[in-house]
């Protein structure tokens, strides 16, 4: 389980961790958006995106060997901010479903576009998984 660091003077993190220490070994995960196992985007809805693609980069993590207390950090482009902030709380929901009270160290950064047609959130991160035996 990864150690939590936060400044003594920073306020309270909402929804992510201000940084982790965490050993073993590292797994670089790539982007992930809201496909299913066709390479179909499942819904134009952003919560429902943002929670194909959060379960996508869990996958990959699970196919390593690992679990969501894991991962140490995510970074999360998304095309509108407002859809975001509209579906924080169904997000939130699933998010708590999927990581329990796991918050990795986190950005969110807004883009213009991503690769795919019509994806509106894309999830990439890093695992601290346990050494090999």
């Amino acid at each position: 389980m990864p150690l939590l660091v936060t400044p003594p003077d920073f306020p309270p993190a909402r929804g992510y961790a201000n940084g982790l220490v965490a050993t073993g070994r590292t797994l670089f995960i790539a982007g992930q958006i809201a496909w299913d196992k066709d390479a179909r985007i499942v819904s134009p809805d952003f919560a429902t995106q943002f929670l194909q693609a959060l379960d996508n980069v869990l996958a990959v993590v699970r196919a390593a060997g690992g679990g969501s207390e894991q991962i140490a950090k995510l970074l999360v482009f998304v095309t509108d901010l407002e859809a975001y902030r509209g579906a924080t709380r169904t997000i939130g929901e699933g998010w708590r479903a999927r990581m329990g009270g796991h918050y990795p160290a986190m950005s969110l950064v807004k883009v213009a576009g991503l690769l795919e047609p019509g994806a509106l959130v894309e999830i990439e991160g890093v695992a601290m998984l346990a050494e090999a035996r």
